[in-house]
Order: structure tokens, then sequence, then C-alpha cells
């Protein structure tokens, strides 16, 4: 086991952003805990805290992926306050000088009704409408997968080439397109148009090869290092692999002869200060180190996103609580009870464990607070 003690005091509190990597960190949001913010509820925000998370990201040289699958999109974030966000944030990150991106789907569609499905022209209309949001906060847009989309256009690749052009051919900037697995929304099971994820494959690197001057990149979270890294080599030149994988992204990051992925993920919400740490290695050229920091980090990620990995988000807000970012275990949609108290004991180890906790003390309190609402006496 290595020295926590020796990691944490190299840690950053501040950094540059890195040189060699784009790197975004999924960034949760901060419920009120005043408020009701129970199962289909409309979302409640804290937004002072939910802010100051972002501008600590910023402040250690990580761009802020937002109104993401991390932000608990299509799990209690309802379009209202996703608007908000967004809104609320892109003005942050120019006050900050922070890289900014955010997500935009098409869930203020809501649910189709039983046996039907949402047209294309709405789905394009939804997506329109919060591609405007994004682009009037001034953020990057990242080009979310769609769960109308996946109902809608069920084994018809074309339907997904007609929508994705659409939307691509009026983008003024590129975007960054968006393959989230079924471990993360089973929903979105089929997508590109077939449950086959080698045909999948063909038909995104389709999509892509016809807008390549369009696409900046693609955030991969399949949680498979192999298919992403066939995917990378098979990108055009000038597009880039965002890795989403939160198993893998130590390998995914730094690489091999052929390449390497650029990231954009939900463990760098936790993990922030080390990614900062890795990735100034990186830039210096020091793999060695690089693996040192991050490669002790992976056991608790694999717990934050174990299964049912839909459920993870629940992991990155408590363990935001234990390392000091707010002073509640709280999430919009009442997602906190998501997890077994088993579960975030382990994550509470595992933490302390990568050196992921910078206050112990601190940490070690509110964990016997937590379990002691638990029915669990010290």
């Amino acid at each position: 086991m290595h020295d926590t003690s020796a990691l944490l005091a190299t840690l950053p509190a501040t950094a540059p952003p890195a040189r060699s990597r784009t790197v975004f960190a999924a960034a949760h949001v901060v419920a009120d805990p005043a408020r009701p913010n129970g199962p289909g509820l409309p979302a409640a925000l804290d937004w002072d805290a939910t802010l100051a998370f972002r501008h600590h990201l910023w402040s250690l040289g990580l761009g802020v992926a937002d109104a993401m699958d991390t932000a608990q999109r299509g799990m209690g974030l309802d379009w209202p306050a996703t608007r908000e966000l967004i809104e609320r944030s892109g003005a942050a990150a120019r006050d900050a000088g922070g890289l900014i991106a955010c997500g935009i789907g098409t869930d203020q569609l809501g649910a189709a009704t039983i046996g039907d499905a949402h047209s294309l022209k709405a789905i394009i209309a939804a997506y329109e409408e919060q591609w405007e949001v994004v682009e009037g906060a001034g953020a990057r847009v990242v080009l979310m997968a769609s769960r109308a989309l996946a109902r809608a256009a069920a084994g018809r690749p074309d339907d997904y080439a007609e929508v994705y052009g659409r939307l691509l051919a009026q983008s003024a900037q590129p975007v960054i397109l968006h393959w989230l697995g079924t471990a993360f929304d089973p929903a979105l099971a089929g997508y590109w148009g077939s449950d086959d994820l080698d045909r999948a494959t063909e038909q995104v690197l389709a999509i892509i090869r016809d807008h390549a001057d369009k696409v900046d990149g693609i955030k991969v979270s399949l949680l498979d290092a192999d298919r992403e890294i066939a995917l990378r080599r098979a990108l055009p030149d000038g597009v880039r692999l965002y890795t989403g994988d939160d198993f893998h992204y130590p390998e995914l990051i730094v690489g091999d002869e052929q390449g390497f992925s650029h990231a954009l993920l939900g463990v760098f919400d936790p993990l922030a200060r080390h990614a900062a740490a890795a990735l100034d290695a990186l830039d210096r050229g020091d793999a060695a180190r690089y693996r040192a920091i991050l490669e002790p980090t992976v056991p608790l990620a694999r717990q934050v996103f174990a299964a049912p990995t839909r459920h993870y988000k629940t992991g990155v807000v408590f363990l935001a609580h234990l390392a000091g970012h707010q002073d509640h275990f709280t999430m919009v949609g009442g997602e906190q009870e998501s997890r077994e108290v088993a579960h975030l004991a382990q994550l509470f180890v595992l933490a302390a464990e990568a050196g992921a906790l910078p206050d112990p003390d601190l940490a070690a309190d509110r964990m016997r607070t937590f379990l002691a609402t638990k029915g669990f006496e010290q």
C-alpha cells in the first residue's frame, strides 16, 4: 500500500491546464437541502455550492463538462434546472477564464407514450433548443446521446445519420459527440442503430467521417478499453477520442505508440487533484510518476462505478461531502438513497487509501455522522 499522507502532500492546490491532453471533469450538482428534492420533484440546487465546485475544478486546470450524466441528467435534473445550470456555469467560466463544455439532449420532450415514439423532427427541434442555450452561454457543445432518439430510431442507422447530419451541418464550431453505454443508461441500448457494437462503431465512424470538420471528438463510455483503442485508431485525423472509461482511464490517457485518449470523466470529479498532478507529470514526460498517482485510484473508481453503474452519481456526491466540498449528503431526485450503506462505507475506505480525502479527520467525522443516521452507533 502506498503512503497516503505522502501522496496528499504532493497533490496541488492549484494547477495550470495540461499541455499534452485536453481533459474535462464531468461535474456533479449540489442539491439545496432546505428544499424538497424527492423523486419526480423539480430539481432545487444550491447554486453557490454548485458553482464553487466548478471553480475548484478550474483552479486545478481541468475543463468542466457540465449538464452531463454526472450532473444527473435524466436522473433528477430536469430541463428548467439544466438550462439555468448551463447559463450560470457559462457565466462563471467566463469570469474564471475556465474551459467549459455543456451537454445538449432531448430531455425536455419527456417520455413517449407506450407503443409510440417522438418524431425525428421533434427530436431535432429539441436538440436545437438546447444547442441555442449552450452556445448562448459561450460553452462548447457536447451532443449527448438521446433516449428519445434511441427509441424512435431503433434498428435504423439511417435515422441517426439524418439527425446527426442535420445538427452537425448547422454547427458553427466543432462539437463533441457522446456515446454512453448501457451500463450507464439501459435506455440507450442499440444506439447508432444496432445492438451489435461492431456495427454501431461503423455507423458512428461513418457519421464522423462525413462531418469531420464539425466534430472535435467523441466521448466514449463503454467501459471497454480495447474497443475504445480500436475506435481511436480509426478516427479521422484531427478528431479526438475523449475517454469516458472510468475503469481504464490511466492506460487510455497515457496511450501507446499509436496514440492516446483525451478525457471527459466523471471520476475526475472526486479525483481532480490527482488528475492535475498526473497530467503535470505526463506533460513533463514522467510516465512513471503519472502511473504512480493515477493507478492507485482505480479501486476507488471501480467501486464508485460498480453495477448498477447508473447510480455512480451517488458515490460522487458522497465523496464530495466527505471531502468538504458540500456540508450535506442530499441529491436531486432523492438519489442519495440509491446505494447501500455498505457500498458507501467501502467508498470511504478506498477513498482514504487513494488519498482522495484532503482532510481525513473531517471525512472520518462525517462518515461517523452518516453511519449514525443509518442506525450504526459507534
